[in-house]
């Protein structure tokens, strides 16, 4: 026997393996205590349809109107109401000659120098002081400026302001005299009437209901 096999060899050789440490299938090695666990089992909600919208918003008191914004403010006035005819008289031609070097639309023009709440009503509050200045040759002037824009303005550069139709009955001889005077003066029965509408008539020529 070799020197290898004799007995200072430690390790001795056999024929079978060694056998395996068997443990019980239910030991387990104990788990750390300051382990978290990878998932931790959440209570089950029962989701309902009204859990998936929105809380509305809930409000108290008694519900508001809109507001609505300001009306722009008309041309800046330098005399009050209560002024003399005189004074009031030329601070409408000045504020009509004003605004006229701006070229604006005949239709603003006439809303904010001759409409219901343009300078002239503003300031000739009585009626008595709104007839005599109707009469003036200042007013006369101011007619002249609405011919002009009028003449400028065509129909695509109007202002947006709303349009309103109104219904005239008249008699037939009228009406063909309407339509010849239109187009004698070559333009359309629409301005021609516009025109007249804008003339100043004396109450003496309107008869009473």
């Amino acid at each position: 026997m070799s020197q290898f096999n004799q007995g200072t060899n430690p390790y001795p050789q056999t024929s079978q393996p060694a056998a395996r440490p068997v443990f019980p299938s239910t030991t387990f090695p104990p788990q750390q205590t300051n382990q978290q666990p990878y998932h931790t089992p959440q209570p089950q909600q029962h989701t309902t349809e009204s859990s998936y919208a929105s809380p509305r918003p809930t409000f108290t008191g008694s519900p508001q109107a809109p507001v609505q914004p300001a009306a722009p403010a008309g041309p800046a006035m330098n005399v009050a109401p209560t002024a003399t005819f005189d004074e009031k008289k030329a601070e409408v031609v000045r504020i009509a000659r004003e605004f006229f070097r701006g070229v604006p639309d005949w239709v603003t023009f006439f809303r904010e120098i001759l409409g219901v709440e343009g300078v002239i009503q503003r300031l000739f509050t009585q009626p008595e002081e709104f007839t005599k200045f109707e009469q003036s040759d200042e007013y006369g002037e101011i007619q002249l400026m609405i011919v002009k824009l009028r003449e400028r303005t065509n129909v695509q550069n109007e202002s947006k302001e709303p349009t309103r139709v109104i219904t005239v009955r008249l008699p037939k001889s009228l009406h063909e005299s309407l339509r010849v005077e239109a187009h004698s003066r070559r333009t359309s029965m629409n301005k021609l009437c516009i025109s007249k509408l804008l003339q100043v008539i004396d109450d003496s020529m309107i008869p009473n209901d």
